[in-house]
């Protein structure tokens, strides 16, 4: 399954505890759009947030923070991991 890189850029920061909570409301709807948000990562004062996810398509992984919490993230890139 492809594997996704997005980001969010949130104006005047964002606290890890949001994130977190944005995360769950995540996974625990991932399930039934066949995708898998894998992990995150956060930078408080800069406003940035990435999230790692399996999914169809980018579409898909969108639709998911949309129905979750509606944090769309501002771009998102097909990546592959590397060793």
């Amino acid at each position: 399954m492809p594997l996704f890189m997005d980001v969010h850029n949130m104006d005047g920061g964002v606290s890890c505890d949001a994130v977190r909570d944005a995360h769950a409301k995540d996974v625990a709807i991932q399930g039934d759009h066949g995708v898998n948000y894998k992990s995150y990562w956060v930078s408080e004062a800069e406003g940035k947030i990435f999230c790692l996810v399996e999914a169809p398509d980018a579409e898909t992984a969108t639709r998911v923070h949309r129905e979750a919490h509606g944090l769309e993230a501002d771009e998102i890139y097909e990546v592959i991991e590397g060793s």
